[in-house]
């Protein structure tokens, strides 16, 4: 089991891989395959397996399991894979994050408590619950804009004391917030954009990368963007990041992942299934999908 201090801390452009389906629901194994090679070839960093954009919410916890095991498999050590793991309860966040790392990820990203909004205090007992329980490296994932649940720079900073939680995943939107993570906690604790159109900002300001929907489309675009703010390059990265605005922006026309399962379709990577409570992307919004693939020659 890959433990904190054998774990170096990604940089770079890691994709919050979709959870590809057929057009009745059910998840498609073989185009999952095709989706780590296509990642492999294109120079992304890291996957994250059945994150948000992999629709954590809709699979049952067999099927969680599954296409975790299937993407490390896919992966076959050619690059890393963190594993989506965290749920509103303690107890399942924890059985998910021990079935994760047996199966061999590389990290366990977990989100904060969605619906029952924890207090700060509880936010720190349920990540340090998990976090002493299970060796493995562990990411934490705020997303106030989905969760209701907003955890503070201070329990943040409490948390990266732990040894084994080397990061977070910050998609507040908010570069300040996410530069004074990087200043709190230290170039050892890991600071990942969850925000495709602030990445740049933040990577520039010491951030260590993306964890994109973006670059499920786009990914040599946006780990050659990344990879240019990473090295101190800010006029080159706000070039190609100028390239990935359109993406960007059709990746949220609906809620994710409805427009980037689309888009992929389109792209003849894999069927355009996904499961209700989502539905299919709103043909007023084709156009614009179509158009942002066609601007980073993706159709």
């Amino acid at each position: 089991m890959p433990t904190a201090e054998n774990a170096p801390l990604i940089r770079g452009s890691i994709v919050a891989l979709v959870t590809p389906m057929g057009e009745g629901g059910e998840v498609d194994f073989d185009a999952l395959g095709r989706l780590v090679d296509f990642h492999v070839e294109a120079g992304t960093a890291a996957i994250l397996s059945v994150g948000t954009t992999g629709e954590s919410a809709t699979l049952d916890m067999d099927e969680h399991q599954r296409v975790i095991a299937a993407t490390i498999a896919a992966a076959g050590g050619r690059l890393p894979v963190l594993a989506g793991t965290g749920a509103n309860s303690t107890r399942e966040a924890l059985e998910l994050t021990e079935n994760a790392a047996a199966a061999g990820a590389d990290a366990c990203l977990l989100v904060t408590p969605y619906y029952n909004k924890p207090t700060q205090e509880g936010l720190y007992r349920h990540f340090q619950t998990i976090a002493e329980a299970v060796a493995v490296p562990q990411i934490l994932y705020n997303v106030p804009g989905r969760t209701a649940c907003d955890m503070g720079n201070d329990t943040v900073e409490r948390l990266a004391a732990i040894p084994n939680i080397i990061g977070i995943k910050d998609a507040s939107a908010d570069v300040a917030r996410g530069a004074d993570l990087v200043r709190r906690c230290g170039e050892g604790f890991g600071v990942w954009s969850g925000e495709d159109p602030t990445a740049r900002e933040l990577i520039l300001g010491g951030g260590h990368g993306v964890i994109s929907v973006s670059a499920n489309v786009a990914p040599g675009l946006t780990a050659q963007m990344v990879a240019a703010a990473l090295s101190g390059d800010a006029a080159r990265a706000e070039e190609l990041d100028r390239k990935l605005a359109p993406v960007h922006r059709a990746m949220f026309a609906e809620s994710n992942p409805i427009p980037v399962k689309w888009a992929l379709a389109q792209m003849g990577l894999m069927e355009a299934g996904i499961r209700l409570p989502l539905t299919p992307l709103s043909a007023r919004f084709h156009e614009q999908v179509r158009a942002a693939l066609h601007s980073v020659d993706a159709l």
